[in-house]
């Protein structure tokens, strides 16, 4: 009976030590949810640090009654510096609010106050630094810095006022107060090449095909949360970055569906590959409208060097679409499965040569 008691005990122990640990375990985020952490823009107030007081003193020590001012210089307040990091993705990780340290202020002895550490901010490549709509800095290199604020000079001590008419001077300064502004970061995507094109028209699948990326794919629209960048890489090594952006919809220059969000990350790019899919009665009339709402964010951004690629060419009602599409547009068509990988060598071809064509100068 007392050994029955004790297993009883010992079952009803363990229950409660694995039901405290399946309470205590932090429920895991799906790859949708973790996409949506994804963040381009950010409001930031950054306030550097105040430089430290002077100190106003005087030597003083057995039989030495006139020793002097010995107040030493307060320290300077802390810089906030903008660092690109490559490894960072998103501004998510990016703070409203930054405060710098202030410096020490000095004291007796001729000793100066010690500067404050600067502050760093990590975003990721391709951050611009905006203030009241007016561009501050485009950080397109990985290391880049930017001190968006500067602390605040440190305070004189007495020490400092010293002359040949002043051999006694009281004066000590009080340290500066840092710079204090508002500015706005956006992440601009940096890519040499952007697949455009409506929600399921098969950017992503593409874009696995032809690099490296491995974005979600699946059989709805809007799969794709947040841009995408793969690597095209040739034989010569040369390497070509091509962005996935998500699917516009009509009026996304009006910021329907996150437009403004998608487009932001367009301007980057120097060449375009409209992505339309053959399947839907009308291609053509996709990539007029993909224009329009490229060229109503901003003026005459279609017309940079572009392609069309038609995708889905797997399905039966893309063949007649294909004909119809080349005799309605001037652009090169190039057309292609990305589900059975048909003809994507040659829209990789295309690729480089539009991208020798086309100098970054241009």
């Amino acid at each position: 009976m007392l050994l029955e008691k004790h297993m009883k005990l010992l079952r009803l122990y363990g229950g409660l030590l694995i039901q405290r640990a399946h309470k205590h375990t932090a429920p895991r985020l799906s790859e949708k949810k973790l996409s949506r952490c994804f963040v381009d823009h950010r409001r930031v107030k950054v306030v550097a640090g105040s430089g430290g007081n002077g100190a106003s003193s005087f030597h003083s020590e057995p039989r030495k009654e006139w020793g002097g001012p010995d107040g030493g210089n307060g320290g300077a307040g802390a810089d906030i510096i903008i660092r690109v990091n490559r490894q960072v993705k998103s501004l998510s990780s990016v703070s409203t609010v930054y405060r710098g340290k202030d410096g020490e202020a000095g004291s007796s002895q001729n000793c100066f106050g010690r500067n404050a550490s600067p502050t760093y901010i990590a975003v990721p490549v391709g951050t611009l630094v905006k203030e009241e709509g007016r561009t501050l800095a485009d950080l397109s290199q990985h290391g880049q810095l930017y001190t968006v604020a500067y602390g605040g000079a440190g305070g004189k001590g007495n020490r400092f006022f010293l002359s040949n008419e002043n051999r006694a001077p009281l004066t000590a300064t009080p340290g500066e107060k840092g710079q204090e502004r508002v500015v706005q970061l956006e992440l601009r995507t940096m890519a040499h090449a952007a697949l455009v094109g409506f929600p399921n028209a098969g950017k992503s699948s593409l874009l696995r095909v032809i690099s490296n990326a491995r974005p979600a794919v699946a059989a709805y629209p809007f799969t794709t949360l947040k841009p995408h960048v793969g690597i095209v890489t040739y034989r010569d090594h040369q390497q070509l970055a091509v962005a996935d952006i998500p699917g516009l919809i009509p009026g996304a220059h009006l910021n329907r569906g996150l437009g403004v969000s998608f487009l932001r990350h367009i301007e980057r790019c120097r060449l375009l590959l409209f992505v339309l899919d053959m399947s839907s009665a009308e291609p053509w009339e996709q990539f007029q409208q993909l224009c329009f709402e490229l060229d109503q964010y901003k003026p005459q951004l279609s017309h940079r060097p572009r392609a069309i690629v038609a995708n889905k060419m797997d399905l039966p009602e893309a063949r007649g679409n294909l004909e119809a599409l080349r005799s309605r547009v001037h652009q090169t068509v190039i057309p292609v499965s990305a589900l059975t990988g048909h003809n994507t060598a040659q829209l990789i071809l295309h690729l480089r040569e539009m991208y020798d064509s086309y100098p970054q100068n241009s």
